[in-house]
């Protein structure tokens, strides 16, 4: 292991451990509809920073919307080519740079936080650091994806693995974030009649959770792995769309993305019922009885990742309330994210996670 601190030349910035330079290999978006690996420079050390080396990174419908330029960081101008993706993550600290957390040591295993905050707007400052108005979030826009062999980010969006977590877990964390946070919005309670669309990673995680904080849950889904899946994890039925009886639900959690599985989520919910949309729809919705929807006193709330639940994540999957067995399909090394984006789209798979594995660093 490294040196635990290293001397620093006049004007440089002090750091813990051994901040590399140079350029590194790195997955990275090269064009619309294209992935390959490329070379990018090591980010330099700066203060209140933490240089990861990561080793699992996963890849979801989002990197999906990347990837073929159709997502609004592109169309906005907040991301451009190439891009280096990546934002669910798990590696280990190589350096940490002068006024980062004291209690972070080179070798410490850790995942990071998707979304950065400023800290000093006003949504921050009002404990929302989710709605801050500078937000960056890693992989997506203003900050280097974990696809690559380093990731520099701030010290306070990290928090360490405990032991009992191994990576394809603690890769997992963030999707799980935001799941704990839909489910806390809405308030889930034991004995509740709980209904999860969709059977992708975010929809597992939200049938485990369900299951531990209501007791039971029923899940709607598409795909016959998706279904046998979320049976096996924890629900209770397994519908196709359509099938399950409107008005029945106290919660009814949205993990698909789909338009129209968010219109049938309102239908499905009980008078006074809460639904928690966590998928991100990328088409209008279709046509909602809006006047039904007021009087029946059901309750939307849409969910924007879960920035203060990582701890609590890490510790469901220490504890075994939350599994990572049967949600990874498969782990391709770096030099083949191309195969990896292939099999997320196109393949026919058992599991919905797809992820990139990096070689460990020197």
């Amino acid at each position: 292991m490294t040196a635990d601190r290293e001397a620093a030349p006049p004007g440089a910035v002090p750091v813990r451990g051994t901040w590399p330079q140079g350029l590194m290999k790195a997955a990275a978006i090269v064009d619309s509809g294209k992935a390959d690996l490329i070379e990018v420079p090591v980010p330099e050390p700066a203060r209140g920073q933490v240089l990861v080396a990561p080793s699992i990174v996963g890849i979801c419908g989002t990197d999906l919307e990347l990837l073929h330029g159709t997502a609004s960081y592109f169309r906005d101008g907040r991301a451009t080519h190439p891009h280096v993706f990546g934002h669910e993550w798990v590696g280990r600290v190589v350096a940490v740079a002068a006024d980062g957390e004291q209690t972070l040591r080179v070798g410490d295993r850790v995942v990071g936080q998707t979304m950065i905050s400023c800290g000093s707007c006003r949504a921050c400052q009002r404990g929302r650091r989710n709605e801050c108005a500078r937000l960056r979030e890693t992989g997506l826009y203003g900050q280097q994806g974990a696809a690559a062999e380093y990731v520099r980010v701030p010290a306070q969006t990290l928090t360490v693995v405990p032991a009992a977590v191994d990576d394809l877990a603690a890769a997992l964390v963030e999707p799980t974030v935001t799941v704990l946070a839909g489910l806390d919005r809405v308030a889930c309670s034991p004995g509740e009649r709980v209904l999860v669309l969709g059977t992708g990673t975010i929809g597992l995680l939200a049938v485990q959770l369900a299951r531990r904080l209501a007791g039971t849950v029923d899940v709607v889904g598409v795909d016959d792995a998706g279904l046998g899946a979320a049976l096996r994890l924890g629900a209770e039925h397994a519908f196709r769309p359509g099938e399950a009886a409107p008005g029945t639900y106290d919660v009814v959690v949205e993990a698909s993305g789909s338009p129209a599985a968010l219109a049938e989520a309102l239908q499905l919910a009980d008078i006074g019922g809460r639904v928690a949309a966590i998928g991100v729809p990328t088409d209008p919705l279709p046509s909602v009885d809006a006047g039904e929807l007021v009087l029946r006193g059901v309750s939307f709330t849409g969910v924007r990742h879960g920035l203060d639940f990582y701890e609590r994540a890490l510790r469901l999957f220490a504890e075994g309330v939350l599994t990572a067995k049967g949600m990874v399909a498969q782990v391709f090394p770096i030099e083949q994210v191309a195969d990896a984006f292939h099999l997320l789209e196109h393949g026919r798979r058992a599991a919905p996670k797809v992820a990139l594995a990096l070689p460990p660093t020197a």
